[in-house]
């Protein structure tokens, strides 16, 4: 475990070996926030959750379960392969997933998709550093308005991140950033090597998408759409991101995606970006809180976190 990204997969196959963050702690001698720290960081670069975590134990979300499979084809790979497929090492290691709260403290959640997550690890960390008396949670499954604004209506969030194209009407939120909509294609395609391409010269190649559950999809759709490019059946339907990449370099269809998913996308070997003539959509970050939390640590952490 050389590598930061090495050691994350290898604490990723012992949790689905183990079935729980003490358990694999135990089993490869390492800290419980080790392995919290590098599953947090390791959904972060993903941009979904591997796990549920449920009295103690972690499940298996679909998403991870696909995530195990194209593991396995990957230890097939030659060495050589692997090095040009692997996504690279996050940034920074992030903060645990849930710390358990000692009884005099003050719980919050943080509901956000799990690329947001990474903006604020640090100030997260800070935050609970100059606040002993309150423990931070996250909830990582969170991507529309609709979402959020079940989470904090519900009280199973306090704040919550989503995503969106412009202010919703529910839940009442602001504007942190905005994150670019990019568009891959195999390196040699012709629209890859083009100098600008039109959204109608995309209406002749097939799209690739992720699993129709998955809240990322959602807003690249609404994005493209609003971008006027008309709906088209998927030639790859997968939160596999591997099998999506080995579709993208063979020329199977486009994919679109933003934030560290882009990145990381635009890293990958044989992959190309296409030069839009006009730029989609940006999709917005907003934060949002319970409506009954405009005072108190609820809000200040929201402040700190905005700030």
């Amino acid at each position: 475990m050389t590598s930061p990204s090495l050691r994350q997969l290898d604490i990723f196959a012992q949790m689905v070996a183990s079935g729980s963050v003490d358990a694999c702690a135990r089993e490869l001698g390492l800290p419980r926030d080790t392995v919290e720290r590098d599953m947090a960081a390791l959904e972060s670069r993903l941009g979904y959750a591997l796990f549920e975590r449920r009295m103690g134990s972690s499940q298996l979300t679909e998403a991870g379960r696909k995530t195990v499979r194209a593991m396995a084809l990957l230890s097939e790979q030659a060495q050589d392969e692997w090095d040009a497929i692997a996504p690279p090492p996050p940034v920074s290691p992030a903060p645990p997933l849930a710390r358990p709260p000692a009884d005099d403290r003050i719980t919050l959640t943080i509901a956000a998709p799990a690329p947001v997550f990474s903006h604020f690890q640090d100030a997260l960390t800070a935050f609970e550093e100059a606040n002993p008396d309150i423990a931070i949670t996250l909830d990582l499954a969170v991507h529309t308005a609709r979402e959020a604004a079940a989470m904090l209506a519900g009280g199973a969030a306090d704040i919550a991140y989503f995503y969106a194209l412009g202010e919703p009407e529910t839940p009442p939120s602001r504007y942190v950033w905005s994150e670019q909509i990019s568009i891959y294609l195999g390196a040699d395609h012709p629209l890859a090597r083009a100098d600008t391409v039109s959204l109608a010269d995309l209406t002749g190649v097939p799209p690739l998408a992720m699993d129709r559950a998955n809240g990322l999809r959602h807003i690249v759709e609404q994005a493209l759409g609003r971008a006027g490019l008309p709906p088209t059946r998927p030639a790859l339907e997968t939160d596999n991101l591997f099998e999506i990449m080995l579709a993208v370099r063979g020329g199977e269809g486009w994919f679109a995606a933003f934030g560290p998913l882009a990145r990381d996308f635009g890293r990958m070997a044989g992959v190309g970006r296409i030069r839009l003539a006009d730029p989609l959509p940006p999709v917005e970050v907003r934060q949002a809180i319970r409506a009954d939390a405009d005072q108190g640590p609820v809000a200040a952490l929201a402040q700190f976190l905005f700030l």
